[in-house]
């Protein structure tokens, strides 16, 4: 059965890199890989313990629901 939560690139990761380029416009695929960079860049240890530890909530989560579907961290 599919799990009912993200990876953590899907949850952490790639919204971040989202909000730092929505509404850019790049003329090269590596003028999005150099910005897409300086974001990953910028992110500090803290930001992946946060990541990580949500991820493992939402996992016990699952366990405690015995795999019962369920939506958001609540």
């Amino acid at each position: 059965p599919q799990l009912p939560f993200e990876a953590p690139c899907d949850f952490f990761l790639f919204p971040k890199i989202k909000i730092q380029l929505k509404g850019r416009r790049f003329e090269t695929i590596e003028e999005i890989q150099a910005e897409s960079q300086m974001v990953l860049d910028r992110l500090k240890k803290k930001d992946f313990q946060g990541c990580f530890q949500a991820w493992q909530r939402r996992w016990d989560r699952y366990v405690h629901s015995q795999g019962n579907y369920f939506e958001g961290d609540g």
